[in-house]
């Protein structure tokens, strides 16, 4: 994974996807005592970051394999990332979604193209039921996370935000399945200057916390938090990338997730997913340490379901 493999990416998939902007709150700012830069890619296409992994995994595959279609399993975002870059690259795609998946991402996917498959809410489940269609259709499996097509994908986010600061201190990703923090921080160690690259994680979902402690993957018993883009665990592609290149991973509560979703919606007038909102989560809670400094967050999404909002 070198910085010519990242570079060659973000020249592949720059006509399919947005340059999205960096924002910033003077209010934010005051609150945390630091400059913040926020990567918006919940305008992104598709509302979420994913779109990169997803369109780089595409578009290297050959013309036989694209032949025969894409599976994956997603809890949302990267389902209807896949369904949207297949649909606009002419291949068929069929995303296993969990039964409790979000009612406005089963639609957004259906919208995009995708053929989804229920399953039951747990990875085992999910797993199984993609290897199903594997066997059945010879259609290419590609991992939301997992993948080192996908990980290279979400690493251009954080090159574009560094292309606009390039002197940013750190920079915090939220982790789920790992792809976007494990891209991120190759991003940071090639093209960044001394940059950090921090993750916020909920302590009701921190496997990767834990795994950075015992240097091995640790598993969820129970992943009950709102921030339902980081039910999933982290994979054997993209824990190297975060063992050797994450400083660190700062565990937030719900509450505290919550206060860092309705903050950026009240004072920077944006729509952000309780995902997004645990990277801010974990600055405002380690703020003393970023005091004065210049800090990049990734804002992974924006897809919400604006019925079940938690303020």
């Amino acid at each position: 994974m070198t910085k010519e493999n990242l570079t060659a990416c973000h020249n592949r998939i720059r006509p399919f996807i947005h340059n999205t902007p960096v924002l910033s709150s003077r209010l934010i700012n005051k609150l945390v005592g630091a400059q913040l830069f926020f990567k918006c890619e919940n305008f992104q296409k598709t509302g979420a970051y994913k779109m990169r992994g997803a369109t780089n995994a595409i578009m290297q595959l050959t013309d036989a394999q694209k032949a025969k279609g894409v599976v994956t399993h997603s809890s949302g975002n990267f389902a209807q990332a896949l369904s949207f870059a297949a649909q606009s690259l002419g291949v068929k795609a069929t995303i296993v979604m969990p039964s409790n998946s979000p009612t406005v991402k089963k639609n957004a996917v259906s919208e995009y193209g995708g053929h989804i498959i229920e399953c039951e809410p747990t990875i085992e489940a999910r797993q199984n039921a993609a290897d199903s269609i594997v066997n059945d259709t010879g259609a290419t499996f590609i991992h939301p996370s997992n993948d080192l097509e996908v990980i290279l994908g979400q690493g251009t986010a954080c090159i574009e935000l560094l292309n606009e600061q390039p002197n940013l201190d750190a920079v915090f990703c939220p982790v789920g399945g790992g792809g976007l923090i494990a891209g991120s921080a190759l991003a940071a160690h090639y093209f960044g200057n001394n940059c950090n690259v921090f993750g916020g994680e909920p302590f009701e979902a921190d496997d990767a916390y834990r795994s950075l402690q015992s240097g091995k993957i640790e598993t969820n018993e129970t992943a009950n938090t709102i921030a339902d883009g980081l039910r999933t665990q982290l994979g054997h592609h993209n824990f190297p990338i975060i063992l050797k290149h994450v400083k660190h991973i700062i565990r937030v509560t719900e509450n505290e997730i919550i206060e860092a979703m309705r903050y950026v919606w009240e004072r920077m007038k944006i729509i952000i997913e309780p995902s997004s909102a645990v990277a801010l989560a974990a600055v405002i809670k380690e703020k003393d340490q970023f005091k004065n400094k210049k800090v990049g967050i990734i804002i992974s999404g924006g897809n919400v379901d604006v019925n079940s909002l938690p303020f």
